[in-house]
């Protein structure tokens, strides 16, 4: 079949692409033009292609400042605690689902733990601050049975266990409906004639379900990796001021207080243009990654 049969063929479809295409284009590919202004001093007034043109300077102060390597650490340290503690979570509450005979059963535990993916992260983080709050639950608890309170939100050195249970309070709903798709496109029949070979629930789940999954946890594993640096700009900026910025400060937030908030444009986008080339460089080996394991990941070889 030739590419023009092809397109006569496919053409209701591409055009019904086309819008998707278009928002693409618009806010995703249009706005890398900004780019440049991490090479300048950045003057609004003036505009991109009129402001002082400054070179490497920006990132020569991006890469002296103390306050942007605190970012990083910061970065990196939750990165790490919610890829070890909360991507697992999604997939086993997936394989706990998948024993549930009952659809009506696994249909309301997958709506009840998917609705907090809603929720703001305001409202999030004040759901939070009612239970483990200086006048929270959890205090009011403590001092009623006469225990020295602990306020969790405000203790620096529980901040990253503290994003990650929130993380995993509104998030594993939306990993758990992945997984659960991919539990769906397991044929069945694998399950009964492992039975009747007498495979036990525990075989079949490693043998059969975890194989099955697979090609979707690299996959997923693909994107977070990708996204390692990405946070969460919202959860950390309403948080920052409660723990201070040596524990909350992370590179979206950098960027924010000391390129925006200061007027330094230039500054910022070069903290931005950091953690683009970083992300960029962690999604290709993730990738690579996927391919050595045998699976497509976002791209085949």
């Amino acid at each position: 079949m030739t590419w023009r049969s092809r397109l006569r063929r496919d053409k209701t479809l591409l055009l019904m692409t086309l819008p998707a295409i278009a928002l693409v284009i618009v806010f995703n590919y249009l706005p890398m033009f900004g780019v440049i202004t991490s090479f300048e001093f950045y003057d609004p007034l003036v505009g991109v292609l009129h402001s002082q043109f400054i070179g490497l300077d920006n990132f020569r102060q991006l890469f002296g400042d103390p306050l942007f390597w605190t970012a990083v650490e910061n970065t990196l340290a939750i990165s790490a605690v919610q890829l070890i503690l909360y991507f697992p979570v999604p997939i086993v509450l997936a394989l706990l689902l998948n024993t549930v005979i009952s659809n009506k059963v696994r249909a309301f535990v997958s709506a009840v733990v998917y609705l907090p993916h809603f929720f703001s992260w305001v409202l999030v983080v004040s759901i939070f601050l009612q239970m483990l709050g200086g006048a929270g639950l959890l205090n009011t608890f403590l001092i009623h049975h006469h225990i020295t309170p602990w306020n969790v939100m405000t203790d620096p050195g529980t901040f990253k266990l503290l994003v990650t249970s929130q993380a995993v309070w509104k998030e594993a709903g939306w990993g758990l409906i992945v997984f659960l798709a991919a539990l769906a496109a397991i044929d069945p029949t694998l399950y009964e004639a492992a039975a009747a070979d007498g495979a036990g629930r525990w075989r079949r789940m490693w043998h059969i379900t975890l194989p099955g999954m697979k090609g979707v946890i690299i996959l997923m594993l693909v994107l977070r990796l990708g996204n390692a640096l990405t946070v969460g700009f919202e959860q950390m900026l309403i948080q920052r001021d409660a723990v201070g910025h040596e524990a909350a400060d992370v590179l979206d937030t950098f960027a924010f207080y000391y390129g925006i908030g200061t007027n330094n444009y230039g500054y910022g986008a070069a903290a931005g243009l950091f953690k683009s080339v970083i992300s960029l460089l962690l999604i290709y080996g993730a990738n690579r990654l996927a391919h050595a394991f045998g699976e497509d990941g976002l791209y085949r070889k």
